[in-house]
Parts: C-alpha cells; structure tokens; sequence
C-alpha cells in the first residue's frame, strides 16, 4: 500500500526545494505519494523579506547553501526584492491540483524562483509555469483575474494555521507524525521503512 507524505510548504522558503531531493532520495524505489499543502510564511500585510537586509543573505550562506551542496541541489539566492507573496503562486497550485498536476507545478514554481529567479509573484510568469506543467496558459490569467481560488487558497491557508498547526515549513506529516525543517535522507528512509 502506497504510503503518503504531506508537504507544507512555502514557495518563497529555500528549505522547501532542499526538502522535495531530501524525501525523492528517501523514497526511491518505495511507492510513496507527495502531497503539496500551502503555508505562506507572510501573508498579507505582513511585509515580505528583502534581499538587501543582513538576514536572507546570512541565512543562505550559513544554512542553504550548504545543505543545497550537500543534497546536490542547484539553487540561487534570487535577487527580487522585496520577495513576492505567494497567495496568487497558491491559486494556481488549487487549480494545477484539480487537475493532478499539484505536485509538478509545486516544483516547477519552487524552480522558477530559486534556479530561474522569476518573480512568482506576477500573473504573466505564473501563467508561463502552469503552462510548463500542462494548464492552459489563459485559463491560468483568467482564474487569477477572476479570483476562482482564492478563497479555496485561503480555507486551505487557514487549515494549515488553525487545524494543523503548522508553525514553519517545509513541515512533513506522515502518519499523523510530523517532521519538522529539511529531513536527514537515511533517517527519512528509516522512518518511513518502519511504517511501511
């Protein structure tokens, strides 16, 4: 029986990249289903980060850059600041889920910002990512002009904070069990071997 791990994420969050190597290390070969679930880290009006302030750049060199080395992930601090929200990033990954497609699109937005620095935060990049991953380049501008997901975004928004409680990302539930930051490969394999 397929086992399922629940990613909580945050598109604009490094670790969340490094997390998805991590888990595909973990699982190969095991028949394990991923699923994306959004957190944003800073809703509106919470400001966004900037790159110019002390803290992106010290975190990055301190703790990404590492870890992304370690896994053998390509990865780049990008340079749009401030950072975008991703609550429109998040719409588009209800429509993309619809359509079985949640888990490319989650990492084609995660590349886009951290291999291609794209602002995911603009409708026109948006649509180029959906369209990557097989949505309809217009129908992806006309669900954001419209709003068509929003409030599915933020009912799935406000689960992630009042029902799951989820304080940082990425954050892994399997089996009611949660695992939080970017888990240690071996030691996922581990964890998911003795559920299986």
């Amino acid at each position: 029986m397929s086992q399922q791990i629940i990613v909580y994420t945050d598109y604009v969050c490094p670790f969340c990249l490094l997390a998805e190597e991590a888990i595909v290390q973990a699982t190969d070969g095991m028949d394990v289903e991923i699923r994306w679930r959004p957190f944003e880290l800073r809703p509106a009006p919470v400001p966004t980060l900037k790159v110019e302030d002390p803290y992106l750049p010290k975190i990055w060199q301190d703790s990404v850059y590492p870890m992304a080395k370690k896994l053998g992930v390509p990865i780049k601090l990008p340079n749009i600041s401030p950072q975008p929200r991703t609550d429109k990033a998040f719409e588009v990954f209800a429509m993309a889920e619809e359509q079985g497609l949640g888990h490319a699109y989650s990492m084609a937005a995660l590349k886009g910002f951290f291999q291609q620095e794209r602002d995911i935060g603009d409708p026109e990049v948006l649509a180029d990512i959906g369209e990557s991953v097989g949505l309809e380049r217009q129908a992806v501008l006309d669900v954001l002009a419209e709003g068509r997901y929003r409030e599915q975004h933020q009912t799935a928004q406000r689960h992630a904070v009042e029902e799951a409680l989820i304080q940082s990302v990425p954050t892994l539930v399997i089996d009611g069990e949660m695992i939080q930051g970017v888990p240690d490969p071996a030691a996922l394999k581990r964890f998911l071997l003795e559920r299986a």
